[in-house]
C-alpha cells in the first residue's frame, strides 16, 4: 500500500492513519534526525514499553512518562530505588510492567557508561541517515542486519529490551533511517533534515 493521502491534501504514510496526535508525529517528529542524547534515550526506553502493544497507546501516555520518569534524566533514573520502582507499578499513567520499569534503571546506568550516546548511535550509520525509496508499507522490514548489529552492542553494554525489532523501530523514528515512503510529503523534508 502507498501513501494514504488525508483531507489536508498530503500523502502520508499510512500507518498513522487519521488520528490527529498520530498525524502530528508523523510530521513534525518520525524519522526527523535526532541529535540529543537525552531525547534518543527517551525514545529508545519508550520503544522499549511499547514491545507488545501499538505506538499510539505510547505516544498518549509519553507526557505521563516524562513525569514519571524525571523527564528521562539518567542520572536521577540509574539510583532508583526499589520503593521509586513501586511507586511507578501504581501509576495508571504509565505502563505498568515491572520487567520494564526494571529494565529502564539498568539501561540508565547502561547509558551513563557511555560519554556520548548520540555519537556511539550515529557512528552505526557513519554520521549520516540511511536514505531509504520505499514505495509501499510492505516494502518496510521490521528489522535489519544494522539493527541486529546495534542490538546486539547495546545489549553487551547491559541494555535490556533493545531487540532488533524495537531498535530498527527506534532507528526509523529517530531518523537514523529514513523510511518515509516516497510519496510521502515528509520524505523528502526528512531527507534534508540532516545534518551536513
Amino acid at each position: 500500500m502507498t501513501a494514504l493521502r488525508h483531507e489536508d491534501g498530503l500523502c502520508r504514510c499510512n500507518w498513522c492513519g487519521t488520528d490527529a496526535l498520530y498525524v502530528a508525529y508523523h510530521d513534525e517528529e518520525w524519522g526527523v534526525p535526532e541529535y540529543d542524547s537525552r531525547a534518543l534515550f527517551e525514545k529508545l526506553l519508550l520503544d522499549g514499553f511499547q514491545a507488545g502493544l501499538s505506538w499510539i497507546t505510547i505516544l498518549r501516555k509519553r507526557d505521563s512518562f516524562r513525569r514519571a520518569f524525571d523527564g528521562f534524566d539518567a542520572e536521577k533514573m540509574a539510583r532508583y530505588t526499589p520503593e521509586k520502582c513501586e511507586s511507578l507499578m501504581r501509576d495508571s499513567g504509565i505502563v505498568r510492567n515491572r520487567l520494564k520499569i526494571a529494565a529502564s534503571v539498568s539501561n540508565a546506568q547502561a547509558y551513563l557508561a557511555i560519554p556520548d550516546f548520540s555519537a556511539y548511535l550515529w557512528d552505526f550509520v557513519d554520521g549520516k541517515p540511511i536514505q531509504n525509496r520505499i514505495r509501499s508499507m510492505s516494502g518496510i522490514p521490521a528489522k535489519t542486519p544494522l539493527a541486529e548489529a546495534i542490538s546486539k552492542d547495546l545489549q553487551k553494554r547491559g541494555f535490556r529490551f533493545v531487540g532488533p525489532t524495537i531498535v530498527y523501530a527506534f532507528m526509523q523514528a529517530c531518523g537514523l533511517v529514513n523510511d518515509h515512503l516516497v510519496d510521502c510529503h515528509r520524505h523528502e523534508a526528512v531527507k534534508h533534515a540532516a545534518k551536513g
